[in-house]
């Protein structure tokens, strides 16, 4: 045991940082100011989040045998639980930019060896919950409509809005990926900016963003559903809107770790 604390230790910083409440007023903010950085950086920024669309699209594209169409929503839902770890990069540019440091390519290339092991190894936590997710919503799907296909999406959209089991399938499936989708905020929402910002462990960041999280629960479960409705935006406008609508929560998630850590 004395080995295990030992090794902690110096991983991580032996002490948490305060962390701040926040108010509605201040998530406006944090947006603006994301907003203000993609402005700043667009190209970089959509180049750095350019795999979300185009991972979409393939996706949309495979449902045209319509055998998939069921997982389409959850893989949907799936990207708001890894997103805070695919946006490191763009933590990584709002820091330099508040900083006045360059923001170009070569200058991103900072993290230590140790760092990225330890984003790494969060990074595969949250895919761990991503993975589980959406054996949950396939579990969900066939508990409801068994190994029915859908003929075409109309046919989908019929019996998931007009039958019981599709209600069924709605309600239960909106539950679970709530849970889900809190679990990884908890876990996210403040850890990967702080591992950008700070040499600390994985038990440092993630006790720090639960603690954010608690200490805050109303304004971060509004910050949660703003994620979400800005995802969504993204992906009924084809996917397009997410090239805008992503660098820009990316870079305000960074702003809204800088409000709620003090330094």
């Amino acid at each position: 045991m004395a080995a295990v604390n030992s090794s902690l230790n110096t991983e991580a910083s032996p002490a948490y940082p305060n962390v701040r409440k926040i108010g509605v007023s201040d998530l406006f903010d944090v947006l603006a100011k994301g907003f203000r950085d993609f402005l700043a950086m667009p190209t970089s920024s959509i180049f750095l989040i350019l795999i979300y669309p185009i991972a979409g699209l393939i996706f949309l594209r495979l449902t045209f045998g319509y055998d998939l169409l069921p997982i389409v929503f959850p893989l949907v839902g799936g990207f708001a639980l890894v997103g805070s770890f695919a946006a490191i990069g763009l933590y990584e540019m709002s820091r330099r930019r508040e900083q006045g440091l360059s923001t170009s390519w070569e200058a991103l290339n900072t993290f230590s060896r140790s760092r990225i092991r330890t984003i790494l190894i969060l990074g595969a936590v949250l895919m761990v919950i991503f993975v589980a997710w959406l054996i949950a919503a396939m579990t969900i799907y066939q508990s409801t409509f068994g190994n029915w296909t859908p003929s075409s999406f109309m046919e989908f959209r019929r019996q998931l809005f007009g039958t019981p089991n599709g209600w069924t399938l709605i309600i239960v499936g909106c539950g679970v990926g709530f849970l889900f989708a809190l679990v990884a905020l908890t876990i996210g929402v403040v850890s990967f900016p702080m591992l950008v910002d700070r040499d600390v462990g994985v038990a440092t960041a993630v006790t720090t963003s639960a603690r954010a999280v608690a200490a805050n629960p109303i304004t971060m479960a509004l910050w949660g559903f703003i994620v979400a409705g800005s995802l969504l935006i993204g992906f009924i406008t084809f996917l397009v809107g997410l090239a805008v609508v992503l660098p820009v929560l990316g870079h305000s998630t960074w702003h809204l770790y800088r409000k709620v850590v003090e330094h």
